[in-house]
C-alpha cells in the first residue's frame, strides 16, 4: 500500500501576496513573518518557513464536503515555493509534532480517527488505509487544530 501527500497549489494563493494590508484584512487574511524557524508550517511546501520569511495567514475550507465534517481553520502559506509531493514518506512539517489523521469514506463521512504521536504518522496512515472503505486522510495538527495536509491513496 502506498500514499501521497501534496501540497496545496500555489497558484490559488499567489493573488494575496500581491494585496495590500487592507485588502488582505478585508478578507480576513494577514500578512506574518516568521519569528522562528519552527511555528510556521507552510502548507504549500508542507516545511516550515524560517525566521525572518513572510507568508500569508488565511482561512482555509480544508474540507469541502456536503457533509457535517465540512471542515476550515487558519492555513500558512508562503510565495515562491513550490506544491510539495511525497509518496511513501511524511513531509517535514510532519516531524516533531503530534498530528490528528481523520480517515473518510468517498462521500466525506468520518470513519474513524488516530492521534499519531510524533514518528508514528506513518504506520498510523498504513493501519487506517488497511481499510479499503477508507477514500483520504487529511491531516490535522493535534495541539492547533489546522488542517496539515491531505493524504491519498497512490495506486502506483
Amino acid at each position: 500500500m502506498t500514499y501521497m501527500i501534496e501540497g496545496l497549489a500555489p497558484d490559488r494563493f499567489a493573488p494575496l501576496f500581491a494585496m495590500d494590508d487592507a485588502g488582505l484584512a478585508a478578507i480576513n487574511a494577514r500578512r506574518v513573518t516568521a519569528t522562528a524557524d519552527m511555528g510556521f508550517p507552510c502548507r504549500i511546501s508542507l516545511e516550515d518557513a524560517r525566521a525572518g520569511e513572510e507568508l500569508i495567514l488565511l482561512h482555509h475550507v480544508s474540507h469541502d464536503v456536503e457533509t457535517p465534517y465540512r471542515s476550515a481553520y487558519a492555513i500558512y502559506v508562503r510565495s515562491g515555493v513550490d506544491a510539495a509531493r511525497y509518496r511513501d514518506e511524511l513531509p517535514p512539517v510532519f516531524a516533531g509534532r503530534p498530528i490528528a489523521l481523520r480517515a473518510f469514506d468517498a462521500a466525506g463521512m468520518l470513519q474513524t480517527a488516530r492521534l499519531a504521536a510524533p514518528g508514528e504518522a506513518d504506520g498510523a496512515i498504513r493501519d487506517l488505509f488497511a481499510d479499503a472503505g477508507i477514500a483520504y486522510i487529511d491531516a490535522h495538527n493535534a495541539a492547533h487544530g489546522c488542517f496539515a495536509a491531505r493524504i491519498e491513496r497512490d495506486g502506483v
